[in-house]
């Protein structure tokens, strides 16, 4: 049976026990060309531990665009990064739906086996896969909905399309059911705005009397505390009206649930008694102890001790049972400091930042780095500078063309970083994930035009408590430190939330004991202007206005404390020029490329073996592209190009022989170069335009320059809006080098 639901800016299409029919719960969805297929599978037996056992795979088929997959195996393989965030993104809407003590292994697989490229495809997987799980025999009685919030022209959006959602400066998205949030994801996005400013505030040399200028410039977009709630606020109304409709829809169609066994919690109020009467000083030392091994450690010991009471050999307390109690004791010391005393497992007020340090450029051969340190985390960031040959390609479903990523945030996570001996492993979905969080957060300071390829590494050598922060804090002085333009600084922190009853803490800069006995942690990173990314899972349900406000604001004023010991150690970087690889852009006529190239490629293939370079050419432009890792060979290549394209061509414009002539003619005799004199005035025609001005053919049958600086005393964006082809001009002779002749636009 299909069932219509028309929410949130677009139509759902569900067809209900048509296919799947032997797992647990399936659903089909449809919007649009989507077509996505969302199953939940569960074993009989439940596993030892007392956990959710829930694994979330979400695989895009290239067949869902009409190809074939590319590579020696033509079938999917290895998931995609893309494909990997998205499953992570419905794990974590959907783990904390299910009940206390559920402990069978369950697998939710949602299929893209038709792609529209203007919907959403994470939104509608988290729907779908939601719809599933709820018309399964699990029992799970809520509906999850996902949306996304643009916002384009002055408004929020809800659902925008993927063409939409590229001219937003606000990416949200959040995953809830009708009466809470679950998780929330957001980033800005940077854009290019065009501003009226008067001539004076660009150069202070200009004419004072000329009025405005109209310059480009980048936009951050950071979003201030108050509007990231007013996003929330759309978002968690759109989610409350999509799960409504979910449930009125699903609820007669839900299968009967199963019966099945929970775990209890391994409770014994007798042994809690016990450690609180006389191993409550011993559970205080291991909470001090802050690394988490050094903790678990301590714990240990206090459990081995206990067993070899009297006491607990009489009443034959299990291993089992007292480590239970004695975690469960543990995490309510540290909650009740929290809330009772406002004072932390370290002595930290709740507001307050762990000890920070910074060091830049420690790398002698890395193009930048940084060592930042806080507390008991600590990330190596290192960044690697290179062309556009270096970028990582990738496809995505929504997208004709492959994508070319000039900015890639690898993050690792060893072992040792925490004390564990295990072996180094492939990244996984949480490593993919903070290396995500950080690009997202770092990506809008970056120059959108920029030339290079940048690829930021975080080693994680220690972590107590958010490394991810500390990538987007040790991150972003990397990349000054190998000397990238940076609009601004960005800073990270991580905040945490605990409940008792009708009493509340927020919590700054938490640490890991923090993070698992509390209620809810989120990430914000950001300028001193506000936010570019967020991220927050939050694990007892809803959370108030008041409160969510409440933290934003204590988080922003820990940014700004982070923020002002970067800024301080980003006035000390010393950038290594000297290892920098080196890149040049400049423009030729683009009748010249074919010089630049030569014969068969040769004359290109001599620059580039010679000096050591790597050069792009664009022919319509006109644009040279050369990059090299010595400074000094780049430009020398740069000024052998520029003595080619100063060469003249035989046979004029046509690039080597005469128009319509046989390849074997000998070429025209060159007509001598007429000589002009400086500031001398003449006409002229308008012959080509190009971006950076137009040539103009003079007497004598010679071309001269006109810079699109010349033709205005303001600046000009597009030549064509000033001279047209075959225009009669009079200019100026400026200056003249042979055959090159620099001109000014007579007025």
């Amino acid at each position: 049976m299909e069932y219509k639901i028309t929410v949130n800016n677009q139509e759902e299409i569900y067809d209900i026990g048509k296919v799947a029919k032997q797992a647990a719960g399936a659903a089909l969805l449809k919007i649009k060309n989507t077509v996505i297929l969302a199953t939940v599978a569960r074993d009989d037996s439940q596993v030892s531990e007392n956990f959710v056992p829930l694994t979330v795979q979400y695989v895009e088929k290239t067949y869902a665009v009409g190809k074939i997959p590319g590579g020696y195996f033509k079938r999917e393989t290895k998931p995609g990064d893309f494909e990997t965030l998205t499953s992570r993104i419905i794990d974590r809407s959907l783990r904390p739906l299910f009940p206390k003590g559920y402990a069978y292994p369950t697998q939710i697989v949602v299929f893209v086996l038709s792609c529209d490229p203007e919907v959403d495809l994470q939104v509608a997987a988290l729907n779908a896969a939601s719809a599933a799980l709820y018309l399964s025999d699990i029992p799970v009685n809520k509906a999850v909905a996902g949306v996304r919030i643009g916002y384009i022209d002055g408004k929020y959006v809800v659902n925008p399309s993927n063409s939409a959602l590229k001219t937003s400066t606000l990416d949200l998205y959040v995953a809830g059911t009708k009466e809470e949030l679950l998780m929330i994801e957001m980033r800005s996005i940077a854009s290019m705005e065009s501003m009226n400013l008067p001539i004076m505030a660009i150069d202070p040399m200009l004419d004072p009397t000329l009025a405005e200028s109209v310059i480009t410039k980048q936009s951050i977009n950071e979003f201030n505390e108050d509007a990231i709630i007013e996003a929330i606020d759309k978002a968690q109304s759109a989610i409350t009206e999509a799960t409504s409709a979910y449930e009125q829809t699903f609820t007669p169609l839900k299968k009967e649930d199963a019966e099945l066994d929970y775990k209890e919690d391994l409770e014994n109020d007798s042994i809690f008694a016990y450690i609180d009467e006389f191993y409550k000083q011993d559970v205080h030392n291991a909470i001090n102890q802050m690394a988490k091994s050094e903790r678990a450690n301590e714990l240990s010991k206090i459990v081995t001790k206990i067993l070899s009471d009297e006491v607990a050999i009489l009443e034959g307390w299990s291993k089992e049972l007292v480590n239970s109690v004695i975690n469960a004791y543990k995490k309510k010391i540290v909650r009740e400091m929290i809330i009772e005393k406002r004072v932390r497992a370290d002595g930290r007020k709740l507001n307050e930042i762990r000890p920070i340090s910074i060091e830049t450029n420690i790398l002698p051969l890395a193009h930048g780095s940084c060592l930042f340190t806080r507390g008991q985390t600590q990330a190596l960031a290192v960044v690697t500078l290179g062309n556009d040959k270096d970028a990582q390609m990738y496809d995505l479903l929504t997208e004709k063309n492959t994508i070319n990523d000039t900015f890639m945030v690898n993050y690792n996570f060893p072992g040792f970083s925490v004390g564990e001996a295990s072996p180094l492993r492939s990244p996984g979905r949480r490593e993919l994930g903070h290396g995500n969080l950080a690009r997202r957060a770092l990506e809008p300071v970056l120059d959108i035009n920029r030339l290079q390829t940048i690829r930021l590494v975080s080693e994680i050598l220690e972590s107590n408590g958010s490394s991810s922060m500390a990538t987007i804090c040790g991150g972003v002085l990397a990349l000054k430190a190998a000397g990238i333009n940076i609009e601004k600084l960005v800073a990270g922190i991580a905040m945490g939330l605990i409940f008792e009853g009708d009493k509340h803490a927020v919590l700054s800069d938490i640490m890991g004991l923090e993070d698992h006995d509390g209620d809810m942690d989120f990430k914000v990173a950001g300028t001193r202007d506000g936010i570019t990314a967020l991220q927050m899972d939050i694990k007892l349900g809803g959370i108030s206005r008041d409160v969510l406000k409440e933290a934003l604001y204590q988080a922003k004023e820990g940014r700004a404390h982070i923020l002002g010991l970067m800024e301080a150690a980003s006035q000390e970087i010393i950038v290594n020029n000297s290892i920098l690889p080196k890149l040049e852009l400049f423009s030729v006529d683009p009748s010249k490329i074919v010089d630049i190239i030569g014969q068969a490629g040769k004359t290109i293939r001599e620059i580039i073996e010679k000096f050591e370079v790597s050069i792009d050419l664009d022919r319509e432009k006109g644009e040279v592209k050369i990059a090299g890792e010595n400074k000094e060979k780049v430009e020398a290549a740069k000024e052998h190009i520029i003595q080619i394209t100063n060469k003249p061509s035989f046979g004029g414009r046509g690039g080597g022989r005469d128009r319509g002539g046989d390849r074997h003619s000998a070429p025209r005799e060159e007509k001598p170069v007429p000589t002009f004199v400086q500031d001398e005035v003449v006409d002229g025609v308008v012959k080509r335009i190009v971006d950076f001005g137009a040539f103009i053919e003079l007497p004598g049958g010679i071309d001269g320059l006109l810079h699109v600086s010349k033709i205005a005393d303001h600046r000009v964006d597009k030549v064509s809006d000033y001279l047209a082809l075959e225009q009669k001009v009079r200019v100026k002779i400026l200056k003249q080098t042979g055959n090159k002749i620099e001109l000014g636009l007579e007025r």
